[in-house]
């Protein structure tokens, strides 16, 4: 049987590339770390590190061990707070939400879920998706509201991140203009018709997005400002600085001197859910709230019985 604390050890050999960063990481000797590493591969009968006076590498097997030694170690913190929620006196719920998410759909959901749950402490932690999941899988969030832009989920049910994704809505890409611009009273625009335009990124996730579908277009993107919040983004569109690629959710209430104008397909679409634990999918509370996405954007709720 695999010894936990040596797992540990070598996870943070593993993360830090040296015996001696994770020596201090770990507030141990070098020579500690190094006697942990060997007795774990005698009790594997293999290595699981290349010694070099460069640092060391993570062989095959080691690679392996990596991915378990991840899963165990969230597992293992998922298990103490779980265990410090059972004890407290008040159940407690913590929610991982990304901004505009948080800003529109997330109220909605919480006024119905305290509603029904008003014995409940609630959490909420604002948190990009890929760091939200992370959370939820350690356990240190109980959900996370997040999106993907791919259309294959950043969860799948055969994988080994011990979570499950539960789509809420396609959230559709618009076009924010200046609200003088020669485009403002359209229907809807399309990107081949945004050729000269320059452009105010308010998030670095669809930068590559934008110019896949720009080049589909036959446009090039000519960027003015590279930003990450769709809120200065569209500030900056308000003063003439350029035009902008928004969520339909993260369009600013305050449309005065704005025009807003759906993009017409092919267009780019976040993919909004909610990502929890597998363990906690009988979880009274995380349901409840589950339930209260749903009904805030007029979906069935999907979580199983």
């Amino acid at each position: 049987m695999i010894d936990v604390q040596r797992l540990r050890v070598f996870r943070e050999v593993a993360r830090q590339g040296s015996f001696n960063r994770a020596a201090v990481a770990l507030r141990l000797t070098p020579s500690a770390v190094s006697q942990q590493i060997s007795a774990l591969e005698r009790s594997l009968g293999t290595s699981v590190v290349c010694r070099s006076t460069r640092g060391v590498e993570i062989t095959d097997a080691g690679r392996v061990l990596v991915d378990t030694a991840d899963t165990i170690a969230a597992e293992l913190d998922c298990a103490e707070r779980e265990i410090a929620r059972l004890g407290a006196a008040v159940p407690r719920l913590t929610v991982a939400t990304f901004a505009s998410g948080g800003q529109r759909l997330l109220p909605g959901a919480l006024i119905r879920f305290r509603a029904a749950h008003p014995e409940v402490s609630l959490t909420v932690v604002e948190s990009d998706p890929a760091d939200s999941l992370q959370q939820v899988r350690s356990g240190a969030a109980d959900l996370a509201l997040a999106f993907h832009f791919e259309e294959v989920p950043p969860v799948r049910p055969d994988d080994r991140s011990g979570l499950t994704w539960i789509p809420l809505l396609e959230d559709p890409m618009w076009i924010v203009l200046p609200a003088g611009h020669r485009l403002a009273g359209r229907d809807e625009v399309a990107m081949g018709e945004l050729g000269g335009e320059r452009w105010v990124q308010g998030c670095l996730s669809p930068t590559d997005l934008l110019d896949h579908y720009a080049a589909l277009a036959g446009i090039e993107v000519d960027v003015a400002c590279q930003g990450t919040d769709y809120v200065f983004a569209q500030a900056l569109v308000r003063v003439g600085v350029g035009i902008s690629l928004v969520p339909h959710t993260a369009l600013t209430a305050d449309a005065d001197g704005l025009a807003m104008v759906p993009l017409a397909p092919p267009r780019p679409a976040r993919h909004i859910g909610v990502a929890i634990a597998r363990r906690r999918a009988q979880d009274a509370p995380t349901r409840a709230l589950v339930e209260a996405l749903s009904q805030e954007v007029g979906v069935p709720s999907r979580m199983a019985g």
